[in-house]
C-alpha cells in the first residue's frame, strides 16, 4: 500500500476545495507523515467514484457470441477500464433473465461466481437483476443470493407487455431469440407465458422480498413510472428506485438513481424523464454508469457547471456511498478509505487509488511519480 502525500493539488474536501497536501497511509486517509512527496499542483484530487449500477462489463466478459471462454480474465479487463475512469467501487449489475445467452440464468450464476472470486484493487460487487416474472427462480434464489455473496438485488420488468396482451410479436424478436438460443416460436410462447403469470408476480414477491432482507440484501426496482409502483415497492422494502421514467416516479420515497448518460446526452435515449432535469429538481441521490463507464465523471463535471462542482461530484462519491450504507468511502477526511481519483488540468483521469493502492495512472501523474 501507498505511504505518500500529495502536494499542491486542488483538493475536494467535505467543506469544498483546498489546496492542502493529502496523505495515504496503510489504505486510509492520515493526518501523519509519508514516505515520500509528489508534487500534483495544476491537479485536482478527489473524493473516488462509487458506481451504483453499470452493465458494460457485458463487453468484456462476452466480447463476441460463444466467446465466454475466461471470465475471470473479462473481470479483470472491466476493472482497468472502470479504474481508467475514477472509478474505485463498482457495481457489476448482471441479469437473470428470460432474454438467456449472457443475460441468463446459466451464465448469471458462472459470473457471480468470477465476481465473487475475482481478486482486484478496484471494490467490485455484484448486483443481481431479477426478470420479476420469472417466479421458477423465487425459491431457490435467498440460497443462491448467499451463496454468490450479493449485497444488492434489482428487480426487472421488460417484458413487452402491451403487445403480448394483443397477441402480437415484440419487435426486433427474431434477433432476440436467437441470440437466447430458441427458435422465434418457442421465444414467443415463452414470453406469453411469462406474461400470463403477472398476476401472480405481487404476492410472489411479497414473499421474496423480506427474505432477502433478513439477510442483509439491499433491495432496488427499476424503471418505476408511477408514484403507485413506487408506494408498492417501499412497501415491500424495496428502497433504491434505479431511473425512475417520470418525475412522479422519482418524487416518492426511496434513493433515486439516476443514468449518467442520460445527463450527458440531455435527456433519455428512450424519451424518458430527463435525469439533468431530475437533479436540478433535487430528485436524485446518486448517478450511476449505467451502460458507459466514462460518462459517469462526464456527467458530474457537467454539472458542476449549473449545482457546483462539490455538489455534483458528491452524486457520484459521497452519495452512492450512503446510498449503499458505506460509511468509510466517497468523502476525503481522515481515517477513511483512501479511495481516490486525479484529474489532470483537462479533467481527464490521470489517477486512479483505491484502499490505499494505485489501480491507474498515467500522463502527467506518472511523470511526476518517476520524476
Amino acid at each position: 500500500m501507498l505511504e505518500i502525500r500529495f502536494t499542491g493539488a486542488e483538493v475536494l474536501r467535505p467543506g469544498g476545495f483546498e489546496t492542502g497536501p493529502l496523505t495515504i497511509c496503510e489504505g486510509v486517509i492520515s493526518d501523519g507523515a509519508a514516505r515520500r512527496d509528489v508534487d500534483c499542483s495544476g491537479l485536482k484530487i478527489l473524493p473516488g467514484m462509487v458506481d451504483l449500477h453499470g452493465d458494460g462489463f457485458e463487453r468484456h466478459v462476452a466480447p463476441r457470441r460463444g466467446a465466454m471462454k475466461n471470465l475471470g480474465e473479462g473481470i479483470l479487463a472491466a476493472e482497468a477500464e472502470m479504474a481508467a475512469n475514477g472509478i474505485t467501487t463498482g457495481i457489476l449489475a448482471q441479469f437473470m433473465s428470460w432474454e438467456g445467452s449472457v443475460r441468463g440464468p446459466e451464465f448469471a450464476a458462472t459470473i457471480f461466481e468470477a465476481i465473487r472470486d475475482a481478486e482486484t484493487i478496484t471494490d467490485l460487487w455484484a448486483q443481481l437483476r431479477l426478470e420479476m416474472n420469472m417466479l421458477e427462480l423465487y425459491e431457490a434464489l435467498p440460497s443462491q443470493v448467499a451463496q454468490w455473496q450479493i449485497p444488492y438485488v434489482v428487480f426487472n420488468d421488460h417484458l413487452p407487455h402491451k403487445r403480448l396482451a394483443e397477441g402480437r410479436r415484440p419487435k426486433a424478436m427474431t434477433g432476440q431469440a436467437l441470440r437466447a438460443g430458441r427458435s422465434p416460436d418457442k421465444h414467443f410462447e415463452l414470453l406469453m407465458e411469462l406474461h400470463a403469470r403477472s398476476s401472480q408476480v405481487p404476492a410472489a414477491l411479497d414473499t421474496l422480498c423480506p427474505k432477502l432482507i433478513a439477510q442483509g440484501v439491499m433491495l432496488g426496482s427499476h424503471d418505476d413510472n408511477t408514484a403507485a409502483q413506487r408506494a408498492a415497492w417501499m412497501a415491500r422494502g424495496v428502497t433504491i428506485a434505479e431511473f425512475p421514467e417520470t418525475l412522479e416516479a422519482a418524487e416518492t420515497n426511496g434513493s433515486v438513481i439516476l443514468g449518467s448518460p442520460n445527463v450527458v446526452r440531455g435527456g433519455s435515449h428512450k424519451g424518458n424523464m430527463s435525469a439533468l432535469d431530475a437533479v436540478i429538481m433535487g430528485y436524485g441521490d446518486a448517478l450511476a454508469s449505467d451502460y458507459h463507464y466514462p460518462s459517469l465523471r462526464r456527467a458530474a463535471l457537467f454539472l458542476a457547471k449549473t449545482i457546483g462542482f462539490a455538489t455534483a461530484w458528491d452524486l457520484v462519491s459521497a452519495g452512492p456511498a450512503r446510498v449503499l450504507g458505506l460509511k468509510d468511502r466517497g468523502q476525503l477526511k481522515t481515517g477513511l478509505r483512501a479511495d481516490i481519483v486525479i484529474l489532470d488540468p483537462q479533467n481527464q483521469v490521470t489517477g486512479t487509488i483505491s484502499g490505499g493502492r494505485f489501480s491507474f495512472v498515467n500522463g502527467v501523474l506518472a511523470e511526476r511519480l518517476c520524476a
